[in-house]
């Protein structure tokens, strides 16, 4: 024990008066510590800042752009949680927050606070002043998104606020008693909605139609734009009904106007005029003629033949004009019938193809060879030939003059003007190369179980015949001659069927053919032409590639014709041999990919990729031919090229 308290405890009496005024400084210390009276004019916020460290015992780091004068008036003693409070409500009425840390609280502006690190509450109190704080409501009964144009007035023009559609929640960040405020704003708005769900037949109208003018009547209706109808309708065309779900007095509104829309026609006779939006009427007019005696024949059973309609009171005619029909039924009869025309006119998606056609060709050709001819008369008459028909032009033939000269190198040496012995050699020399590579995208669009056909070639003339008449005039004969011709065509042809399944799968009808003039390596009397089809039917996913076929061909021929011993000798060998030798290598592969288009957007995106190709190639031939000022056509309703 200290000295002082070993001698006040000694001698108590002479200590005394020391003592008691240590307790009153204790006591008078205490009192300060509990109860501060704050009263500032005109001072520096940042001397604020450090009275209220001093008070409250916490480590504040200020922004440089937190300055200002403070001005408080306090009448009674305030406490350390009464005075952070204070202290909050003077920061907040100067447009700056605290941003509570691990060691530190920091003050920076409001701008800059809600994206800081404000703590996450799970209750927001209003004695928890002014501190900022962020706040995640759940919303259970209505839409959270509907909120947020009613709240947002409520909250501090620097707070935030915003729905997450996905789990229907509100996140807040704000000062907590503007939050506790609009927390039980929530409350007494997030109830469950008395909204039932009614059933509503009808006797005269048809319900799709009846849905279709509420549902226009409801999102134009006056001091309602941009809200969300408070009513939803949906028809049961099976039972021609409209089912209804709201607000009991928006229910009660429109189901007035649904009985006042469901009321006979005056009509003349049972004249009905049904207009089509996407089928053709022809087409449906014939459908529904077989349908109708159907429908007329299972009406008359039904009601014993007594006031029933009969064959002859059903009438169907098309308007191709208007793509309208004109029906002539009892409304019995005709109710049926617009069920079947309803379920009959739906938009029908488009199918875009595209083939992929890559082939490569040789053809490449060798000959040579000798013949000879050799004639001893008058004398001892030896004669010799040797011809080779088989791997080049014969000699007989061209000694004969039945056979012009064929491509390539005819060489004939020889004696013929001798009289005991002449002799002829016939050297025959030719080499040939024909190379071909084809590579084609023809790409066609065509409705759903719509055939289409896309040909891109030549119509090419074949000779088929050929003669020449003679006639008689005055004694002179004139001669006519006579050529018959066919022309086909040459080129590229695909013609396909696609029909789309469920999941987007698409099963297609595939002919496709290639042809081309053949730059053949050995002549021919007429034009050759290489050919390729494939006809197939498959089925392939939406926007994948399927191979179809692919050809590998691959000849080679080698012929030779020579005379025993003497053309197998070395050398000398060559002057009693021909030989020939022909290569044809074919490489052939068809790819297609298709692509299912059910929206406009997707067309468009399809066609103005083939666009900005052919507008790129136009701009690079432009360039090549030095014409500064390209002539572009327009797509859709923007211009994509210079005027």
């Amino acid at each position: 024990m200290p000295p002082i308290f070993r001698s006040i405890a000694v001698a108590p009496a002479r200590f005394l008066p020391l003592l008691m005024l240590l307790g009153l400084l204790l006591a008078h210390r205490t009192v300060q510590a509990e109860e501060v009276t704050l009263n500032f004019s005109d001072a520096d916020l940042t001397a604020v800042v450090n009275s209220v460290s001093q008070i409250t015992g916490k480590n504040f780091i200020i922004d440089p752009r937190v300055k200002g004068k403070v001005t408080v008036i306090s009448s009674k003693p305030l406490s350390e949680d009464e005075v952070y409070k204070v202290f909050l409500s003077i920061l907040q009425v100067h447009g700056f927050a605290t941003v509570p840390t691990e060691n530190a609280i920091k003050i920076i502006p409001d701008a800059s606070a809600k994206q800081d690190a404000a703590p996450v509450v799970n209750r927001a109190s209003r004695k928890d002043g002014d501190q900022l704080v962020t706040k995640v409501i759940q919303i259970r009964n209505v839409n959270a998104t509907q909120l947020v144009p009613i709240l947002r007035p409520l909250v501090a023009q620097q707070g935030h606020l915003a729905a997450y559609a996905q789990t229907n929640v509100l996140i807040i960040s704000d000062r907590a008693s503007n939050i506790s405020r609009i927390s039980e704003i929530i409350q007494r708005i997030d109830k469950q909605s008395d909204a039932d769900i009614e059933f509503i037949q009808l006797e005269h109208a048809f319900a799709s139609e009846v849905v279709r003018l509420l549902q226009n009547l409801a999102t134009t209706a006056p001091g309602k734009k941009g809200a969300q109808a408070t009513v939803k309708f949906s028809a049961d065309e099976r039972t021609n009904s409209i089912l209804l779900t709201g607000e009991p007095s928006e229910r009660l509104k429109f189901s007035s106007i649904i009985k006042k829309l469901d009321r006979p026609v005056d009509s003349a006779g049972n004249i009905h005029v049904v207009y089509l939006r996407y089928a053709d009427a022809e087409n449906i007019a014939k459908i529904l003629g077989s349908v109708g005696k159907e429908v007329v024949k299972a009406q008359s059973k039904n009601v014993g033949g007594k006031g029933a309609a009969t064959g002859n009171s059903l009438n169907i005619q098309a308007d191709q004009v208007s793509n309208a029909l004109v029906i002539t039924a009892p409304m019995s009869v005709f109710r049926s019938l617009r069920s079947v025309i309803q379920q009959l006119d739906i938009p029908r998606a488009q199918v875009h193809i595209e083939a992929i056609i890559a082939e490569v060709s040789m053809d490449a050709s060798n000959e040579l060879g000798v013949q000879w001819i050799i004639d001893g008369t008058p004398k001892d008459n030896p004669a010799l030939v040797t011809n080779f028909a088989g791997s080049t032009t014969p000699i007989s033939s061209l000694a004969s003059g039945a056979a012009a000269i064929a491509d390539g190198l005819t060489l004939g040496l020889g004696r013929l003007d001798e009289p005991s012995l002449n002799f002829v050699a016939l050297i025959r020399a030719l080499a040939g190369d024909s190379d071909t590579n084809l590579l084609s995208t023809p790409s066609i669009v065509t409705l759903d179980n719509q055939e289409a056909e896309i040909v891109v070639g030549q119509n090419v003339p074949f000779v088929t015949g050929e003669y020449t008449a003679s006639s008689s005039t005055g004694g002179t004969s004139i001669s006519n001659p006579f050529r018959t011709i066919d022309r086909k065509d040459v080129g590229i042809t695909l013609k396909v069927k696609p029909q789309i399944n469920e999941g987007d799968s698409i099963t297609m009808e595939i002919q496709q053919e290639v042809s081309n003039i053949s730059g053949s390596s050995t002549g021919a009397v007429d034009l050759v032409t290489n050919k390729r089809s494939l006809n197939t039917t498959v089925q392939l996913a939406d926007g994948e590639l399927l191979v179809l076929g692919g050809l590998i061909d691959d000849v080679l021929v080698n012929t030779e014709q020579k005379v025993p011993g003497l053309g197998d000798i070395p050398v000398l060998g060559a002057l009693f041999r021909a030989k020939k030798t022909t290569k044809k290598k074919r490489n052939l592969l068809v790819f297609i990919r298709a692509t299912i288009i059910r929206d406009p957007a997707k067309a468009r995106r399809l066609s103005e990729r083939k666009y900005n190709f052919i507008r790129q190639e136009q701009l690079l031939k432009s360039e090549e031919l030095g014409d500064l000022n390209p002539v572009l056509i327009e797509l859709g309703d923007e211009p994509v090229g210079d005027q």
